[in-house]
C-alpha cells in the first residue's frame, strides 16, 4: 500500500504533533527547487511558525533521555561485544578539554574557568588512566579514522601538553592515513607558530570560534578578538596546509542588529573559510549560569533574529556556499559538501561528518560516547571524574541501551538529517517492519508538512524539499517518540 493511501486510510488516529499548531496557508511552490536563496525557498511566516524548541539530533534518543541505571558494567559489556564482532571497523575518538581562561557569557558548554594552567597537567594524567582502562576492553592499537578535541578550550593546553596528549593517544590507538583529525581553536590563544605545532601533531582540520566580528557585541558577550587576528590565523592555516578551516558564528547575541550582523557576514565571506557553522543563540539563563550576565533587554527581537537568519542564508549561498544542513555550510569542493552530493553524509555528537557512522569512544569530563546500540556519558564534574578513576573505574555515570524501536527511529531520523530522504524499502528490509503501518501516525503529520512544501511523500518514501532542509529538525521531530509523549521542550533550543 502506498504512503498516500496509508495516510488517508488512517484518519482516525490522533496526530502526535498537532498539525493545527503549525497551520498556515500553503506557501507558493515556486522556488522550492534549484539554486534559489532562502527568501525564495521559504516564506518568513513559515520560519516563524516552525521556530519551536527541538533537539539537534546529534543522537537519537537524545542525551536528556540517558539514565543512571546504565553504568560502567553496561558500557564494558558493549565494548566486549564490539571487540568480538566489530574489530575491523575504525573508531572515532572525542577528547573533552574543559578549561578556559575566561568565560564567554553565551556559552552552554561544560567548562572550568581558571588561569591556573597547572591544572591541565593533572587532567592529562587522568585522561591517560581513562584511555588505559578503555584499551583494556577495546584492544590496543585499534584503528581510528576520526579524532576531535573539543571543550572548553583545547588550546588552553600548552604545545608540549597537546603533543603529550597526541603521543599518548598514538601509543594506544592507530590514527589511520586520510582520517579527520580536528581541534577547536580559540583565536585568542594561538599564533602561527602554534598552528604549525598543531599540524606537526597530526591535526588536519581547525575550527575557529568567531561568533561575531562586531566589537560591541564581542564586549557584550565577554569575548573580544579583533577581526584582523582571525584573518591572519586563517591565512596562516592555509599556508601551513590544513585541509579544512571552519568558522563558528552565532546570531541572536546581545546588541546584534540585522545591519551589524550583515557586516560580519561580509567579513566572513571575505575570509572565505572552507566551512561555516551558523548557530542561533538560545538564551536559557536558568540552565546556564554564564548567560545570566546577559541582559535580556539587549537581545535582538524575534523579528530581528529571523531577519539575521534570512540574511545569513542568502548572503552565504550567494557567496557560493552549499547549505549542508542544519546550520552548516561548506564550499562546493569541501569534503562535507561533496559527501552531501554523493549521499555519504553522516552525523555524530560533533555534528556532520564525512566519516562512516563508527563507534565513538569519548574521553574526559562530561564526554558522550556511542558503542554499538548504547550511549554513555562521563561524570560531569572534575571531582567525580577523578574519584571514579582513582577507584580504577571508568567514569561512566549514565547512558542508554537502545531498544529495537530506538534503533528504527534513529535510522529514520539520521536518514532525514543526513540524506534528506527516507526510502521505505531500505528501512523495511533493515528493520523487518511495514513502514506505513508502523509509522501511520507520523505519516499523518508529514502530510501536513507536505502541504507547506517541506517534504514530498510518495509510495516509495519521503523526500525533504529545499525549503524543508532549513527546517529539517522539525521534520525529524515527527519521528521522535519521546517528544510525542513529552510536551515540555523548553530544555531544547529553538530551531531558529
Amino acid at each position: 500500500m502506498g504512503v498516500v493511501g496509508c495516510i488517508f486510510r488512517r484518519r482516525s488516529f490522533p496526530c502526535l504533533i498537532e498539525i493545527k499548531d503549525w497551520a498556515l496557508p500553503v506557501p507558493h511552490s515556486e522556488g522550492l527547487d534549484g539554486d534559489s536563496t532562502l527568501s525564495h525557498a521559504i516564506p518568513d511566516e513559515l520560519l516563524r511558525r516552525f521556530d519551536v524548541p527541538g533537539p539537534r539530533y546529534t543522537s537519537y534518543p537524545t542525551a536528556d533521555r540517558f539514565v543512571e541505571a546504565f553504568n560502567e558494567s553496561d558500557y564494558i559489556q558493549a565494548l566486549e561485544q564490539r571487540r568480538v564482532g566489530s574489530m575491523a571497523l575504525p573508531l572515532s575518538l572525542y577528547v573533552h578539554i574543559p578549561f578556559c581562561e575566561s568565560v564567554c557569557y553565551y556559552c552552554a558548554c561544560n567548562k572550568v574557568i581558571t588561569r591556573h594552567h597547572s591544572r591541565a597537567a593533572e587532567y592529562l594524567r587522568y585522561l591517560t588512566r581513562e584511555v588505559e582502562l578503555q584499551v583494556a576492553h577495546v584492544g590496543k592499537g585499534h584503528s581510528v579514522s576520526q579524532l576531535h578535541l573539543g571543550g572548553g578550550t583545547p588550546t588552553f593546553l600548552s604545545d608540549a601538553e597537546l603533543d603529550d596528549l597526541m603521543s599518548m593517544l598514538r601509543r594506544h590507538f592507530t590514527l589511520v592515513p586520510g582520517g579527520e583529525y580536528s581541534v577547536e581553536v580559540d583565536p585568542r590563544t594561538v599564533t602561527e607558530d602554534r598552528l604549525k605545532a598543531l599540524a606537526r601533531m597530526g591535526f588536519n582540520r581547525l575550527s575557529f570560534g568567531v561568533q561575531d566580528f562586531d566589537p560591541a557585541v564581542q564586549k557584550a558577550v565577554h569575548r573580544i578578538q579583533p577581526a584582523e587576528q582571525v584573518f591572519e590565523l586563517v591565512a596562516a592555516a592555509r599556508r601551513i596546509g590544513f585541509e579544512s578551516v571552519n568558522v563558528d558564528l552565532i546570531y541572536g547575541l546581545p546588541l546584534q542588529t540585522p545591519e551589524s550582523f550583515k557586516r560580519t557576514l561580509a567579513q566572513v565571506n571575505e575570509l572565505r573559510p572552507d566551512r561555516i557553522a551558523l548557530y542561533g543563540y538560545a538564551h536559557l539563563p536558568s540552565r546556564f549560569k554564564p548567560q545570566r550576565r546577559i541582559s535580556a533587554a539587549e537581545l535582538p527581537s524575534a523579528g530581528d533574529k529571523l531577519t539575521m537568519l534570512s540574511t545569513s542564508l542568502d548572503a552565504l549561498m550567494d557567496a557560493g556556499y552549499v547549505y549542508v544542513g542544519m546550520d552548516h555550510f561548506a564550499l562546493p569542493n569541501d569534503a562535507l559538501a561533496v559527501a552531501k552530493r554523493q549521499g555519504r553524509l553522516h552525523r555524530n555528537f560533533q555534528g556532520y561528518s564525512t566519516q562512516p557512522d563508527c563507534d565513538l569512544i569519548a574521553l574526559g569530563v562530561s564526554a558522550i560516547g556511542r558503542i554499538g546500540a548504547t550511549y554513555s556519558q562521563n561524570a560531569k564534574t572534575l571531582e567525580e571524574y577523578r574519584d571514579l578513576l582513582d577507584q580504577g573505574r571508568l567514569p561512566i555515570v549514565r547512558g542508554l541501551a537502545l531498544t529495537r524501536d530506538d534503533l528504527l527511529r534513529r535510522a529514520v531520523i539520521m536518514s532525514l538529517m543526513c540524506q534528506g530522504e527516507v526510502q521505505f524499502e531500505s528501512i523495511e528490509l533493515g528493520h523487518l517492519i511495514d513502514f506505513c503501518s508502523y509509522f501511520a501516525r507520523e505519516l499523518q503529520v508529514l502530510e501536513g508538512l507536505a502541504s507547506h512544501g517541506l517534504v514530498r511523500l510518495s509510495p516509495s518514501g519521503i523526500q525533504v524539499t529545499e525549503a524543508g532542509w532549513f527546517l529539517v529538525r522539525a521534520i525529524a521531530m515527527v519521528f521522535d517518540k519521546n517528544l510525542q509523549v513529552d510536551r515540555d521542550r523548553a530544555r531544547f533550543s529553538k530551531i531558529i
